[in-house]
């Protein structure tokens, strides 16, 4: 279903740019407000989207709780393709009584990768519901910018003067969900566990290796072995 909103929204923005292009961002926050069917939401919603403005952030995350996923999909992507100025918003805004928006919303900071998103992620790659947000979720553990982090902010200061509280919530975080009954969570943790060994190093080899020998020995999910053993042989090859 997802796959097929997307390329629906990739097909309307190449329409959508050419309209929006001539338009105020004032008209176009006003279309997608009096939009009065689900395909000229959508259509509306992608114009707003591709001009990448600050200025659309906040209706571009209204949208991500309409009861029109393609909307909501092409507000996302719109989002994700602002990036990280949209991030101080869509935490401040995030709906936690609205699921679909909410799951946008976590879909949409994994991507960014903006380490601001931390703890939402931290929370959603554990206790989300649906598995495909928890997915998202686990994934943008691994994909966190954190040259992005500001010297001031309380992350650093609490994590990045001569100690690793990040690394060691992150890899206890991935290392409990290698254990999860559910193969595509423990692949999505591999995958992090892999693309954290840019900042972690060795610190990752212990995971991975749990990672290993509890699908070797348990005689689990072949796809989540390779992914592993891949990994495992990246890492090797860099220290």
């Amino acid at each position: 279903m997802i796959n097929k909103l997307e390329n629906l929204s990739n097909e309307l923005s190449s329409e959508s740019l050419k309209e929006s292009l001539g338009q105020s961002i004032e008209n176009l926050i006003k279309d997608v407000e009096l939009a009065n069917n689900v395909l000229d939401l959508i259509k509306s919603v992608q114009a707003l989207a591709d001009l990448r403005s600050l200025q659309a952030i906040p209706t571009l995350i209204k949208a991500l709780g309409y009861n029109n996923p393609g909307a909501a999909v092409a507000a996302m992507y719109g989002l994700i393709a602002i990036g990280r100025e949209a991030v101080p918003e869509l935490l401040s805004l995030i709906d936690n009584y609205n699921y679909g928006a909410r799951a946008y919303t976590v879909r949409a900071l994994a991507k960014i990768g903006d380490p601001r998103a931390l703890e939402i992620l931290l929370d959603c790659s554990v206790n989300d519901l649906a598995p495909s947000v928890r997915r998202a979720a686990i994934k943008g553990l691994g994909y966190l910018q954190w040259a992005w982090l500001d010297i001031s902010s309380d992350i650093y200061q609490d994590n990045y003067q001569g100690n690793y509280q990040v690394e060691a919530r992150i890899l206890a975080t991935l290392s409990s969900i290698l254990k999860d009954t559910d193969w595509s969570m423990r692949y999505a943790a591999v995958v992090a566990l892999d693309h954290l060994t840019e900042r972690c190093g060795d610190l990752a080899i212990a995971p991975l290796k749990e990672a290993l020998n509890l699908e070797t020995n348990l005689g689990k999910d072949l796809s989540v072995i390779a992914r592993t053993q891949l990994a495992l042989s990246k890492l090797k090859a860099k220290i």
